[in-house]
C-alpha cells in the first residue's frame, strides 16, 4: 500500500471514530445528585474552559450502567483517535486548506442534516415522523419505532457525519469512499456491507434484474464519470444514478448513492441532493422507468429541478 492509499484509509477510520463518537448519546463523567431524598443521574464534561453539567434523568440502576459504558467506549475512541493522529502525522499528513465555498457547503449540509436524513429514510421505507427522527439523531432512541428501523436511521446519520468530516471531503469521490459509506448504512444488519455484491438481486415492482456488478468494472465507470467533461450536478446525478441501477451492493443502494453523490458536491461546493419527501412516490415511478431501459434524462431533470439545493 502507498503512503497515499495509507492516508486515505486513516482518514476514512478517521471520521468513523468521529461518528461513532457523535453518535454517544451522553459523554462525560457521571454524576449522581440527591435532591429532597430522590436521586437525580447528570453527566459532566469540560467544554474548552468551561464544565458543564447535564440532566439525563432520575436514577436507576440501568440507566447508570448505559451512562458508564457511554463514558468507557468515549474514551476509547478518543484513545484510537489519538494514534490515529499520531499515526497520519508520521505519515507526513498535514489538513489541507478547505475553499471557504466548500466550508459554507458543510455548514449547509450540517443545518440541513435532520431533514436530510428524515427525507431519506421516507425514500427507505422507514415508518417515521420528522420529530420521531430528530429525537432518535439527537438521543439515539424513541419509543414507537422498531429497532430496525432507529437503527437504520443512525446509520443514516453515522455516514452523514462521515463525509461532513473535513479530512474526508478532501478525499476523492471514489469507489472506496462509496464502500466505505455502504458499510455505514449497512451496519447491523450486513456482515459485509461495504463490499461489492456477490449474489443476485432483484428490485421490487420491477422486472429489472442486474448483472452481478464486476468490481474493476464498477471502480471504471466511476472513473469515467469523474473524469468526464459535465458540469458538477450531472456528474453527482450520474455517480447516483449508477450506484442505484448497478446494485453495487447486496442492500442500501439508494441510501449509498445518495451520501456518495452529496459527497462529490458538497467537495465542489455545489450544494445538497436529496429526494424530499413530497417528491418520494414520483421519482421511485421514474427510478423504476429508468431500470427498465428509459433514458436517464427525465429522471435527471427531475432531480436537478426538485431535489438539488444549492445556495
Amino acid at each position: 500500500m502507498s503512503v497515499f492509499d495509507e492516508i486515505q484509509s486513516a482518514l476514512r477510520e478517521r471520521a468513523d471514530l468521529h461518528a461513532r463518537l457523535s453518535l454517544i448519546p451522553y459523554e462525560g463523567t457521571t454524576e449522581i445528585k440527591e435532591v429532597n431524598g430522590k436521586k437525580y443521574l447528570y453527566t459532566r464534561k469540560r467544554v474548552g474552559s468551561r464544565v458543564t453539567s447535564t440532566y439525563v434523568g432520575v436514577y436507576s440502576d440501568e440507566l447508570y450502567e448505559l451512562l458508564l459504558r457511554n463514558t468507557r467506549e468515549a474514551r476509547e475512541l478518543k484513545k484510537q483517535l489519538r494514534k490515529l493522529d499520531k499515526a497520519l502525522a508520521e505519515l507526513g499528513y498535514q489538513e489541507g486548506e478547505v475553499s471557504p465555498r466548500v466550508i459554507q457547503n458543510l455548514d449547509f449540509a450540517r443545518a440541513n442534516m435532520k431533514v436530510n436524513i428524515y427525507d431519506q429514510a421516507v425514500l427507505e421505507g422507514v415508518a417515521t415522523s420528522f420529530p420521531q427522527t430528530e429525537e432518535i439523531i439527537e438521543n439515539g432512541k424513541v419509543n414507537g419505532m422498531t429497532a430496525s428501523d432507529v437503527q437504520k436511521i443512525l446509520n443514516l446519520k453515522h455516514a452523514w457525519e462521515f463525509i461532513l468530516d473535513p479530512g474526508v471531503i478532501q478525499a476523492k469521490s471514489d469507489y472506496y469512499v462509496l464502500c466505505h459509506i455502504a458499510r455505514l448504512v449497512n451496519e447491523g444488519f450486513f456482515a459485509d456491507g461495504g463490499r461489492i455484491r456477490g449474489v443476485p438481486v432483484t428490485i421490487g415492482g420491477s422486472s429489472y434484474i442486474p448483472r452481478l456488478p464486476i468490481e474493476f468494472e464498477v471502480r471504471e465507470k466511476i472513473e469515467d464519470i469523474l473524469q468526464s467533461d459535465m458540469e458538477d450536478i450531472d456528474k453527482a446525478i450520474c455517480l447516483c444514478l449508477y450506484t442505484m441501477k448497478t446494485q453495487v451492493f447486496i442492500d442500501g443502494n439508494k441510501r449509498a448513492a445518495v451520501i456518495y453523490a452529496n459527497h462529490f458536491l458538497i467537495a465542489h461546493g455545489h450544494g445538497l441532493l436529496v429526494i424530499p419527501e413530497a417528491h418520494v412516490s414520483e421519482f421511485k415511478k421514474l427510478l423504476v422507468a429508468y431500470y427498465e431501459g428509459e433514458a436517464d434524462g427525465i429522471i435527471t431533470a427531475f432531480l436537478k429541478e426538485n431535489c438539488w439545493k444549492n445556495f
